[in-house]
């Protein structure tokens, strides 16, 4: 008898002739998200099964239920295909159901694509329920409103499975590329980067730091925000970029009401070079219309000017309330919240401009003359890992 949890899923289905491509991705993202624990992954009849050590049995748990393209799991059972052996597992699955206090209705679904098993899915269905009425106290048949389903799939063997844990859905881990995530200490830019992990998309992240005005601590707020998204996205890396020669290069030739845009301006460009060196292919901003100043129309217009790559933006469409939603689904908004800014919060001007002229904007922009800053900042990149990050910022 082994143990093993099936997985589902679902979008991954509609790929056609791309459809094992999405798998192989998928089952790639579930060792890696498990080093060091011995696990089998395989698939067959669109399912994905991983067998595993009885120790590893919690870990494995949460480690599926934060990989993108699981739409579900359950732990499951494989025998032979003999009756004796499936009652068997019948048995123990359903006596782990009601341990659990799942309830007492259930309902035995048979599903037999092996024709040559010489009962019929009924007749296994029936069986299975009568041993269950039998040697189980307190169990009833409740085939319209069950508080668990006993599934049971005969193929080319037996495998028996019953409820099902969710999984975040989506597409798998690096199925749709690479892309850079310009992530801040704020709320916005985790869950963006989460949205877009889930849509596919591996994701390395920069944060443009600015000693000696950012502090130390902000630095450790973005670290921890980068160990909670290397829950679901395996293989994420931080870049710590020093911007402080930057920051003051706008500080001594631009309007204050400039700052900030020609700073946002300043990262895009950087960050389509870091892009480059690290095969990305897009950028990810945590950007909203309408939010703040430099999210207008124009202010994006002028900001995505700089990019010499798609610029993703997956909150732009939605309000704060519904971002603060999801950062506290993360367990990232207690961290975003933490009192230890970012430079562009700490030199936002009092005034800035809410519909720039893009045409002078740009003007103001070659002015900075910051070309050499950045290919400067460029050698000097901190990369860390999210083992390797400091302790978190509290």
């Amino acid at each position: 008898m082994d143990r093993l949890f099936l997985v589902k899923y679902g979008e991954i289905a509609l790929k056609k002739r791309n459809r094992g491509a999405f798998v192989r991705s998928l089952k790639d993202s579930v060792r890696a998200k498990l080093p060091g624990v011995p696990v089998h992954v395989w698939e067959t009849f669109h399912r994905v099964f991983v067998r595993y050590d009885p120790e590893s049995r919690e870990r494995i748990i949460q480690s599926l239920g934060r990989t993108f393209g699981v739409v579900s799991f359950s732990d499951a059972l494989r025998v032979d295909n003999e009756m004796p052996q499936i009652e068997d597992a019948a048995r123990e699955l359903a006596r782990g159901f009601a341990a659990a206090g799942l309830g007492g209705r259930f309902k035995a679904e048979v599903r037999r694509a092996e024709k040559s098993f010489p009962l019929t899915s009924y007749q296994i269905a029936c069986r299975i329920g009568d041993i269950l009425l039998t040697e189980i106290p307190g169990l009833t048949v409740d085939v319209h409103h069950p508080d668990w389903v006993l599934n049971v799939e005969i193929r080319e063997r037996a495998y028996l499975y019953g409820r099902e844990y969710p999984g975040p859905a989506g597409l798998p881990t690096g199925s749709s590329g690479r892309g850079l995530l310009l992530l801040s200490g704020g709320i916005d830019s985790p869950v963006a980067g989460y949205m877009m992990a889930k849509r596919g998309l591996a994701i390395e992240a920069v944060y443009f730091h600015s000693p000696p005005f950012t502090s130390e601590m902000a630095r450790r707020k973005v670290e921890s925000l980068v160990r909670v998204l290397a829950g679901y996205v395996p293989g994420i890396v931080l870049h710590v970029v020093n911007f402080t020669p930057v920051l003051g290069r706008i500080r001594e030739r631009a309007r204050l009401e400039e700052t900030t845009l020609l700073l946002r301006a300043c990262m895009m460009e950087f960050s389509c070079l870091l892009a480059a060196r690290r095969a990305a292919a897009c950028l990810v901003t945590g950007e909203s219309l309408g939010q703040v100043a430099s999210q207008t129309v124009e202010s994006m217009h002028f900001t995505g000017s700089l990019a010499t790559l798609p610029v993703l933006r997956p909150l732009v469409g939605m309000n704060k309330e519904e971002i603060i939603a999801l950062a506290r689904s993360l367990e990232t908004f207690e961290i975003s919240n933490l009192p230890y800014p970012d430079c562009c919060v700490l030199f936002s001007p009092d005034h800035p401009l809410i519909h720039p002229d893009v045409a002078r904007m740009t003007r103001a922009y070659q002015k900075l003359d910051v070309g050499e800053l950045l290919t400067e900042a460029l050698g000097q990149i901190d990369t860390v890992s999210p083992v390797t990050a400091g302790a978190d910022a509290t």
